[in-house]
């Protein structure tokens, strides 16, 4: 006779196992710490540990809305932790950390200070949606001084949309949360082409609307 029960999967071991652990145990305050994690150790990937979140949903250890709600509001923390370090260092003690931290670069920092120069606002939002900018973004917002009300909608926006993709990915595929890993890099493509023709429609809609001022005036 043919044993037609499913194969138990195999227990998860690293990182992967120590995530679902801390959920299992600790339910959404755990998803918030992992994700949190992200923001404060950079090597920690939210593309790993949201999908576990969305995973651990799916075997009962919380809600999917509940998931979302934990993994968001761990993302924020840790955004808002390295927003305070950017304020209270300022921008050359900053990059000094930055230098001694591993798997940073000083040249990480001062892209994503450019970046948040150049598009304020949109840098934060969009950031949250960039690979290790994700983390990086918070500091150049601390050290200008970006208003902390409008640094914590920019950011809980950015972050939900973020986290919304891959907490529900890693929830309709279960066990087989790791797929999501092989699209990840699809889903941060898009995201940055769609910031790529964000910034040209911009230039071309100021460069007309300064070209028509002359013909205006009169």
């Amino acid at each position: 006779m043919i044993d037609a029960t499913p194969p138990t999967p195999e227990p998860l071991g690293g990182l992967a196992g120590w995530a679902v652990d801390l959920m299992d145990a600790l339910g959404g305050p755990g998803a918030a710490l992992v994700v949190g994690a992200d923001n404060l150790f950079p090597p920690i990937p939210s593309e790993l540990v949201l999908p576990l979140a969305g995973f651990s949903a799916s075997r009962g250890a919380f809600g999917l809305a509940e998931a979302l709600l934990w993994t968001t509001l761990g993302s924020v923390a840790g955004a808002v932790v390295v927003y305070l370090l950017g304020a209270l260092l300022g921008r050359d003690r900053t990059r000094a950390v930055i230098a001694r931290v591993p798997l940073l670069e000083v040249a990480d920092f001062d892209r994503a200070e450019r970046w948040f120069a150049r598009h304020g606002a949109k840098a934060v939002f969009l950031g949250r949606m960039v690979p290790l900018f994700r983390s990086v973004i918070s500091l150049p917002a601390g050290v200008g001084r970006m208003s902390p009300v409008k640094f914590l909608l920019l950011t809980t926006a950015g972050s939900l949309v973020w986290n919304s993709v891959f907490v529900g990915a890693g929830y309709l595929l279960g066990a087989n949360w790791h797929v999501v890993d092989d699209y990840a890099a699809v889903f941060q493509t898009v995201v940055l082409a769609a910031v790529a023709i964000a910034v040209v429609l911009f230039v071309v809609v100021r460069v007309r609307s300064r070209r028509r001022l002359p013909e205006d005036s009169f």
